[in-house]
């Protein structure tokens, strides 16, 4: 939207789960149904480690149901597992004997460590405890158990019944011929215990079962042979499922599901799904949002298979949870680049946030707003009574890397304590563990990029350096900050904060003479290194 952000009119709180819940709630008005309860959908395939994209889509599921509640409509969230999905490839680090298991439903293949009932039943706690933790509230749902329990029959046989007529249609929309031969489901070969093996190629109505012969199928892993058995899957069970381009269709009618948000790498399932609901099962399908990939450091999609996965669990070692939900939630277009690094600014990110959050009240510019709600959802719309212990993420970065290792613990609180920080409580503690973490798994942190300093103002930063390096203490380098500054006919306010800016990313910080003192001469030649020489501002 152009021009000013104050003459932008304030939805909710200002976010795009706001908009996004009363565009819902106008079509469901308009679709004349019933908005006594409002479900979303977050689906989750159980066949590799969940990652961070993963839970994304859980989170930015929940988002909208906190913003329908926050309008006054009853929602809920549910978070579907697809269990039944055939084991594709063994996942890196997973250990080569699971290669016999390849193409079985995840649910009947064992758990690579042992300690859980199934692959799949490992990988779905993994994503549960990090929802759990994140603080969502949702209602989890097997994929097996809604096919063993017949949610899906009624469902399932109008597929089947329209099968050509979808098959065509699949064709029509994305080029796949496959559906205009054999039956958009997917059934359990009894012979082998595989799944897209088996070909079905009839469908009794009255007696709801499947006929079909296990021949095959091709992957992008290479080709898999059939083992020739030929047998009956009842539609009323778990003997087999309905292939992706029909199965979410089912679920949005069988669930009355009125948002899913998807990744374009299955955009063209979702086109088809939204056919089926509509002329097929008579469902309007589900408002929808379409976001990108996550990718690593170097531009690859974040893979369960291939291996480079970042975990919640990883994130959490390292930072809040609501970090990794703000992060999640920032903005639900564009792909997203995820790093050890991206901790450190979204720990600093939150925290500007907070600060703005406890600073502004009673505002009504359209950006104020939409940076409060944004902090609002991070903290699930349950954001705290007042502000933590924001010790900043880079100070303890620098504080655990300076520390004695046998004396770790103690260096970090004793420099805290006479930067002038409260350090007793149980968030700073959290914050000096998962700064040490950090530190332990992944060393020292390069310093904010882009940051740009005036020449006049990088001239003082280098004086105080010198003061360093010739010994000073730290009430002497505090005073120098005054004295030079003045001297150049410069606001000291303005050095501190620029120094403040190139050592921590934010505007202020702990006093700055003891920092500097220990911090030392050799380390604040490192940071100012990445600063070309004279112009106050950094290279590339």
């Amino acid at each position: 939207m152009r021009g000013d952000t104050t003459t932008k009119k304030v939805i909710g709180r200002g976010t795009w789960m706001d908009m996004v819940a009363h565009r819902i709630a106008q079509r469901e008005r308009d679709l004349g149904r019933s908005l006594r309860l409002i479900r979303t959908e977050s689906g989750f395939g159980a066949s590799g480690i969940p990652h961070i994209g993963s839970m994304a889509d859980a989170v930015r599921a929940y988002a909208v149901t906190l913003a329908l509640r926050d309008i006054g409509y009853s929602s809920e969230l549910i978070v579907f597992c697809d269990d039944m999905d055939g084991l594709r490839r063994v996942p890196a680090n997973l250990p080569p004997w699971l290669k016999e298991h390849v193409l079985r439903p995840v649910s009947n293949v064992p758990d690579p460590l042992g300690n859980f009932g199934s692959f799949a039943e490992r990988m779905t706690t993994m994503l549960r405890e990090a929802l759990d933790e994140a603080g969502l509230d949702y209602r989890f749902m097997s994929g097996r158990e809604a096919y063993r329990t017949g949610l899906l029959a009624d469902q399932i046989r109008k597929v089947l019944l329209s099968w050509r007529r979808i098959g065509e249609t699949i064709r029509e929309m994305t080029g796949q011929e496959k559906y205009t031969k054999v039956l958009p489901y997917f059934p359990i070969c009894r012979g082998c215990g595989r799944i897209y093996t088996a070909e079905a190629y009839s469908f009794d109505a009255e007696r709801g079962s499947v006929k079909y012969r296990c021949v095959g199928t091709q992957l992008k892993s290479g080709w898999f042979d059939g083992c020739g058995y030929e047998g009956e899957a009842s539609v009323y069970t778990d003997d087999g499922k309905l292939a992706w381009k029909t199965e979410f269709a089912a679920r949005w009618a069988a669930l009355d599901i009125r948002f899913e948000a998807y990744g374009k790498d299955i955009a063209d399932s979702v086109k088809v799904n939204d056919w089926v609901s509509e002329n097929v099962l008579g469902h309007p399908h589900p408002y929808h949002v379409r976001y990108e990939m996550f990718l690593d450091a170097v531009g690859r999609k974040i893979s369960k298979s291939t291996g480079n996965v970042f975990t919640p669990q990883m994130w959490y070692r390292y930072a809040s949870p609501p970090s990794l939900t703000l992060f999640l939630l920032k903005r639900s277009v564009g792909t997203r680049r995820i790093s050890p690094s991206t901790i450190i600014r979204i720990m600093d990110e939150i925290d500007k946030l907070e600060e703005l959050y406890f600073r502004t009240k009673h505002v009504t510019d359209f950006k104020t707003v939409k940076l409060r709600g944004l902090y609002e959802y991070a903290n699930l719309l349950k954001p705290k009574s007042r502000p933590s212990v924001r010790i900043p993420y880079r100070l303890l970065i620098d504080l655990i890397s300076l520390a004695p290792p046998e004396k770790r613990n103690e260096f970090v609180v004793e420099r805290l304590r006479r930067y002038g920080y409260e350090v007793d409580s149980e968030d700073a503690r959290k914050r000096i563990w998962y700064a040490t973490n950090y530190v332990n798994d992944f060393g020292m942190t390069a310093r904010p990029s882009k940051v740009e300093v005036p020449d006049d103002v990088m001239s003082v930063i280098r004086e105080l350096v010198e003061v360093v390096r010739r010994g000073a203490g730290p009430e002497e380098i505090q005073s120098e900050v005054f004295n030079r500054s003045r001297a150049r006919g410069i606001n000291p306010a303005d050095v501190f904060r620029y120094f403040y800016r190139v050592l921590l990313n934010r505007d202020s910080g702990p006093r700055l003479g003891p920092y500097l003192y220990d911090l030392g001469p050799a380390r604040l030649e490192e940071i100012l290194s990445q600063y070309a020489p004279g112009t106050g501002s950094k290279g590339g």
